[in-house]
């Protein structure tokens, strides 16, 4: 089962403020899969989820840690997966043990889906089409449900951003 939804963003505050709608909606256990070009605003969508988490401290892009952990309403894992050589390496990431304990966030999650559990919620942030008609903080997200846990919750979310 997928659903998916698309919402326009003029800019990386509008990434965060949908991101942070989409906090109080999470729970322990979900998976959030982030896509998108390299400076398209994963990061930023991060920060926005963490800030509606409850999260104080600066959510960092992890792309030479790997994995950062944040404290807040939920405990959230936020992994880079860019720089991994094989599909291996996932396992040394645990992704088991970090889905039972809060909400965990993968950017460039795309990558490593083969060894991904099929429920998660997969945003993507792109450029529109035509590029040469935006702004370069133009981006459409697209959020899309693969799974039951998220369906209910993308059309609750949907109508909470009217979407």
């Amino acid at each position: 089962m997928t659903a998916s939804i698309e919402v326009p963003s003029d800019g990386p505050d509008r990434t965060a403020e949908l991101a942070a709608a989409l906090a109080e909606l999470v729970e322990v256990g979900d998976l959030l899969i982030l896509t998108g070009d390299l400076g398209a605003g994963k990061t930023r969508f991060t920060q926005g989820l963490g800030s509606g988490l409850g999260i104080e401290r600066r959510i960092t892009s992890p792309t030479f840690t790997l994995a950062n952990r944040y404290h807040g309403r939920l405990l959230l894992h936020h992994l880079d997966v860019y720089r991994l050589d094989s599909l291996a390496e996932t396992l040394d990431l645990d992704l088991p043990d970090l889905l039972e304990s809060g909400v965990t966030v993968i950017e460039w999650g795309d990558q490593i889906s083969e060894v991904l559990p099929p429920d998660r919620l997969v945003v993507a942030l792109r450029y529109p089409e035509p590029v040469d008609d935006h702004l370069d903080t133009d981006r459409i997200i697209e959020f899309a449900a693969h799974g039951r846990s998220w369906a209910d919750r993308l059309a609750t979310f949907a109508c909470r951003i009217g979407a």
